[in-house]
């Protein structure tokens, strides 16, 4: 018997997210025993659109995460309005910048979790009641709910991966109405039953307007999703009647037309939406002792950015290869871990509200511009123009970097 052996380090992962599953496989491969909390009793699925960018394929990839390719060759974009015109628009694929690969968000969470080892312990309906930490461990107060019990157990990390209101920042950080910072936007998303009446299933569709969008977004073997946004000037106003009623109001008082009469009556039908306001995560460091944020907890880029979901597997994969470099000196994988990072995210933050113009335009000069444009790509010479000039873009660029090898 070898009594010289040295245990594996131990780690909780706080979040069954995308970021969550994601540092809990890195870390499994880098040779840590892993524990995930989540607080919901059971993994959740579903989702909407997602384009995950190169950096974050090139995350997946290193990490056996095979991710799906929703997109196909038949796909087809319009620009509508509410009088029922459509002219052809470019896909989503050509309009953003980068590589970008679009999928559902449960896509991301399966094909992740299906990733990870037999021996990565998961406790469904649990949350971390109190953390506490010395020169050399994590102690963290354990809650399961479902069981109406709760323990304390030791561990050498705790990561952060749950969420935008994280409970492990509030803990280890203080409160969210020191690092959330709101864009004055709302947002609805939702899954559409079939095809939008006088459209196939796989054509997407784009109505722009002053302060307002509402996009459908095709899939090649699954009916479209629908993301809607809009200005306000009182995101705490909209949040007190029904969403439903806050999207009329917000596209009102004009007529709606019958493509985004049909929306707005799908989503009022829908057993499962998403309506919420864009936020970004901004904080001065994303550790404290042996306490690390990753994903949406720590930065959120915001949907605009189109580099949540890349990020949250980019960075836990970093953070296993940080944490393998300075094994046996947790504090120091996070340092380089953070100084790596962080300039590539804060680039990214910095470059979310230019990407909100391509699914809102905020005023009448956006909207000039984005009209300019659909003329511009409404030839095949103006398209290909258009997408040399967003794909050689540093934004491009940017959103294709692999963090872990750069």
């Amino acid at each position: 018997m070898n009594t010289n052996s040295t245990p594996r380090p131990r780690a909780l992962v706080v979040g069954l997210g995308i970021s969550g599953i994601a540092s809990a496989l890195r870390l499994h491969h880098a040779g840590w025993d892993v524990t995930v909390l989540e607080k919901a009793p059971e993994r959740r699925r579903g989702g909407y659109f997602i384009g995950v960018f190169g950096t974050g394929l090139a995350a997946a990839e290193r990490m056996g995460i095979e991710l799906p390719n929703r997109m196909s060759d038949a796909l087809a974009t319009y620009n509508v309005d509410r009088a029922g015109r459509r002219t052809r628009a470019m896909n989503f694929t050509d309009a953003v910048p980068g590589r970008v690969r679009p999928v559902m968000r449960g896509d991301i969470e399966d094909a992740a979790f299906n990733a990870l080892p037999a021996d990565v312990e998961i406790r469904y309906g649990t949350v971390p009641a109190a953390i506490r930490q010395d020169a050399g461990k994590v102690e963290v107060d354990i809650e399961d709910r479902a069981a109406q019990a709760s323990s304390t157990e030791r561990f050498d990390l705790v990561i952060g991966a749950d969420g935008l209101r994280s409970t492990v920042r509030r803990m280890a950080f203080g409160p969210d109405e020191d690092c959330i910072h709101r864009l004055d936007y709302m947002l609805a998303a939702f899954a559409l039953p079939g095809a939008v009446p006088g459209y196939r299933e796989t054509d997407g569709l784009v109505m722009a307007e002053q302060g307002r969008s509402a996009w459908v977004f095709p899939f090649a073997d699954r009916p479209p999703t629908v993301l809607l946004n809009y200005a306000s000037g009182d995101i705490d106003a909209e949040f007190t009647r029904p969403p439903i009623d806050s999207l009329r109001a917000a596209f009102g008082p004009e007529p709606t037309g019958a493509v985004l009469g049909w929306l707005l009556d799908r989503f009022e039908d829908a057993p499962d939406h998403l309506f919420d306001t864009p936020e970004q995560v901004r904080l001065d460091r994303w550790s404290e002792g042996r306490i690390v944020l990753v994903g949406d907890a720590a930065w959120c880029p915001t949907l605009y950015s189109g580099m949540g979901a890349a990020t949250g597997l980019a960075g836990p994969d970093l953070l296993g290869t940080m944490l393998e470099r300075h094994a046996g000196d947790v504090r120091a994988g996070l340092r380089a871990w953070e100084a790596r990072l962080r300039p590539f995210i804060e680039y990214q933050q910095g470059t979310g509200m230019d990407m909100r113009k391509i699914f809102v335009p905020a005023d009448r000069g956006e909207l000039r511009v984005r009209r300019l444009m659909n003329r511009m790509t409404g030839t095949a010479p103006g398209r290909r123009i258009f997408r040399a000039i967003q794909h050689g873009s540093k934004s491009a660029k940017s959103k294709t970097i692999d963090i872990a090898r750069a």
